[in-house]
């Protein structure tokens, strides 16, 4: 995500940090290529000429220019800059009683799986999250719900399949959510392909009649401008929350991410980074800043492993690597736990400095063919490594795909990282010995 400003941003910090001294014509060259970066990331063009405005002012002063450091000044403006760019400090869900949420948004947004994810991830909370389906237009968008609801454990409540009027469906999840569990409803509602006056009134006539404490607009990232623009006016007629940027992951530009909370002024609650259930999180500016800047995200990497990573599993890897014993079954169960974490280019972007190290990249389908290559050599293969003889190597590239120099290329590399393990182990014991020696 934001790959293609972060970029251009990353090459304009490289060249600035590159002089000894600053100057204001070097201040201005490197913010007309900022300008322009904005504007190709599909930023709003008053959202980028006041972004710009502000950063000028500051890199402008005396403390910066006679700085022995400059350029790493300059950066560290543009980062605390974006982060008020894209909302300051993250806004968390207002969850008092009675805990109602309203998801509202147009056809092809992602609302429904929205609702879904922000009650898996309110679960996992220890929160007592409900769904309630009232998207009565949209059809089979009440099966989703339900069948999403029995994916993350969370009760779905159903509308008679005769219900047309919402008012009436919510008033009797109402009377459901009386009988359950729980203490926040998460309210699915329709959309059209485009805003319009009926939905509108549908939406306002719910609202009024819920009274929800958050009412949070769903909105595809990719779409740019556009994205904006309908959350101005969903804004504008019901007086939004928050808002949830959808399919952030396939969002190269990152316009709608950047130009959103300034033209709203509605903060950026949640994010979606893919399809699967758990990949959504809160927006946190200063976060998101940072990764945009190639200064990595190390907190937002250190949650994602604690979340995704066995502690135990984790340390009998350790313990494998150490003393050298590491085989197949545990190259593929370190590969699984990787895979828990999200998209491996998404992990990536959140190391610091690694999207300024040439060649550094994430090839989705080698990794696959690896994985394929595991997979189709036997058990006893992938504990004993040394069984793979030259006519079980063809039977694993015929088995997974390949080719038998690309088998010969995984095992080559394997055996390669056994030996720097088992270096690694003999000079850890042979420090310890001296240091007896010497005791």
């Amino acid at each position: 995500m934001f790959s293609q400003l972060g970029d251009k941003l990353q090459d304009v910090f490289k060249d600035l940090r590159g002089h000894g001294k600053i100057s204001e014509s070097n201040i201005d060259s490197a913010l007309r290529q900022v300008r322009l970066a904005l504007l190709e990331a599909d930023v709003d063009f008053q959202v980028a000429k006041n972004f710009i405005s502000r950063v000028q002012a500051k890199a402008l002063g005396e403390d910066v220019l006679r700085s022995i450091t400059p350029g790493q000044q300059i950066v560290k403006i543009f980062h605390d800059e974006l982060t008020a760019l894209l909302g300051g400090d993250s806004v968390p869900l207002n969850l008092s009683k009675p805990g109602r949420i309203l998801i509202i948004g147009l056809n092809g947004s992602g609302k429904t799986t929205s609702a879904a994810k922000l009650a898996r991830l309110l679960k996992k909370q220890n929160r007592a999250p409900a769904l309630v389906a009232c998207d009565l237009q949209r059809p089979a968008a009440v099966e989703q719900l339900a069948t999403l609801g029995k994916q993350i454990d969370v009760p779905a409540f159903v509308p008679d399949p005769k219900e047309k009027n919402v008012q009436r469906a919510a008033a009797a999840a109402l009377e459901w959510q009386d009988r359950q569990a729980t203490n926040i409803d998460i309210f699915d509602t329709a959309g059209r392909q485009e805003i319009d006056q009926p939905l509108l009134e549908e939406l306002k006539s719910l609202k009024e009649f819920l009274q929800p404490q958050e009412t949070l607009l769903v909105v595809d990232a990719a779409t740019g401008q556009q994205a904006v623009s309908i959350a101005t006016h969903f804004n504008d007629a019901l007086q939004i929350t928050g808002i949830i940027l959808t399919k952030l992951d396939g969002d190269a530009r990152g316009g709608a991410a950047l130009s959103m909370r300034e033209v709203t002024r509605c903060p950026i609650k949640f994010v979606g980074t893919g399809e699967k259930l758990d990949q959504f999180e809160p927006f946190i500016p200063e976060r998101l800043a940072g990764r945009i800047l190639g200064m990595g995200d190390v907190v937002g990497l250190v949650e994602k492993a604690a979340e995704a990573v066995d502690e135990e599993e984790a340390a009998r890897l350790e313990r494998k690597m150490r003393t050298a014993s590491f085989d197949f079954n545990d190259f593929l169960a370190q590969f699984k736990m990787m895979r828990k974490m999200g998209p491996l280019e998404n992990i990536l972007g959140m190391l610091p400095g690694a999207s300024n190290v040439q060649g550094l990249s994430i090839d989705e389908k080698q990794l696959k063919r690896t994985e394929a290559i595991v997979l189709s050599m036997t058990s006893e293969e992938r504990t004993r490594p040394d069984l793979l003889n030259a006519r079980r190597r063809q039977r694993i590239a015929r088995g997974s795909g390949s080719t038998v120099t690309e088998v010969n290329d995984l095992l080559r590399r394997f055996d390669q990282m056994r030996k720097m393990m088992k270096s690694a182990g003999k000079m850890k014991k042979m420090m310890a010995q001296m240091a007896r020696t010497r005791s």
